[in-house]
């Protein structure tokens, strides 16, 4: 039996039940869930699968978005597919921790803390990116510190005692590289650096935060701010490129190990082979991919070493 948490509106959306769950709810989880490590000696083989995604500014417009993906996880699977709502990284992790989210779509930090906490949640796969604005091509991306053309930030230097935007506590590109990548290179911690570090919640909100002059430089995930510019709320000729990071592994796809062999198998099919499916072909333009590529735990241990970084910094300070 599969523990799910109350909900305080549900709604249908691209042919998905779609939960909303506050973040009382998620935090009563959290604390409920401890380290989420599953005990249960046979394998899992609910009637429905629950796919979620870290949010954005959009989410519910990428779950609209997905509609091909999940549809055809329903074909393969035999299942019904429920959509999980989330209200930050961390309900996200929440959810896979508890057993109610099965299937989901993390950032890689978000990932490496949510397999260290229960190693049976397991990437299996993630999205090449076409080339675009600052994206290069493959599956990778950058950490880009950002600020817009016409102000006076317009180096590293310029920024000190500045207003800097961060994206989520679970981001890899919008905190964690940052915190550590970019404090080893001005030698601190970022904090001491900048006049003010807040968080905006997303890399789309970071983007535009830096165009309407809310703060003067953000740092933000290269994919994402390209996301920003194709919809037209940002051009990318306004905006300076002060620091990028070395290439990270891109978003993970995972599952719970828990669920049966045959069960991951089919949701592995499902990404893998969306590149010959014609009714996906408008999904993965979107997301500015041609294919999906197979990764497994160890393609993110660059991040298992930036995270054990971190963690050391902050035990030391």
């Amino acid at each position: 039996m599969r523990a799910k948490p109350s909900t305080i509106s549900m709604r249908r959306r691209a042919g998905l039940t779609v939960r909303a769950v506050s973040a009382a709810t998620s935090a009563a989880l959290a604390a409920v869930l401890g380290t989420g490590i599953a005990t249960a000696a046979e394998c899992e083989n609910p009637d429905a699968l629950t796919f979620a995604m870290v949010p954005t500014e959009e989410t519910v417009a990428e779950l609209e978005l997905y509609k091909p993906v999940t549809d055809r996880m329903a074909e393969l699977t035999g299942k019904k597919i429920e959509f999980f709502m989330p209200t930050s990284y961390a309900s996200v992790v929440e959810g896979l921790l508890g057993g109610f989210v099965d299937v989901a779509v993390l950032g890689p930090y978000t990932y490496v803390i949510a397999n260290e906490k229960d190693p049976s949640i397991e990437v299996f796969a993630t999205y090449a990116k076409k080339p675009g604005h600052l994206q290069e091509e493959g599956p990778g991306y950058r950490a880009a510190l950002v600020s817009k053309k016409g102000t006076k930030f317009t180096s590293i230097e310029s920024l000190e005692g500045a207003t800097v935007g961060l994206t989520d506590p679970g981001s890899t590109s919008g905190n964690l590289m940052p915190r550590v990548v970019f404090g080893e290179k001005i030698g601190m911690d970022i904090e001491d650096y900048f006049g003010k570090v807040a968080y905006t919640g997303s890399h789309e909100l970071s983007t535009v935060a830096v165009d309407q002059g809310k703060v003067d430089a953000a740092f933000v995930a290269t994919h994402r701010f390209d996301n920003v510019v194709n919809k037209g709320e940002v051009k990318v000729e306004n905006f300076n490129v002060l620091w990028q990071s070395d290439p990270i592994p891109q978003d993970p796809f995972v599952y719970r190990t828990a669920l049966c062999e045959d069960i991951r198998a089919k949701i592995e099919e499902t990404f893998l082979g969306l590149k010959d499916q014609p009714e996906a072909q408008e999904f993965l333009a979107n997301v500015k991919s041609n294919t999906f590529v197979p990764m497994g735990s160890k393609d993110y241990d660059i991040i298992r070493t930036l995270k054990k970084a971190k963690d050391e910094r902050k035990k030391s300070n």
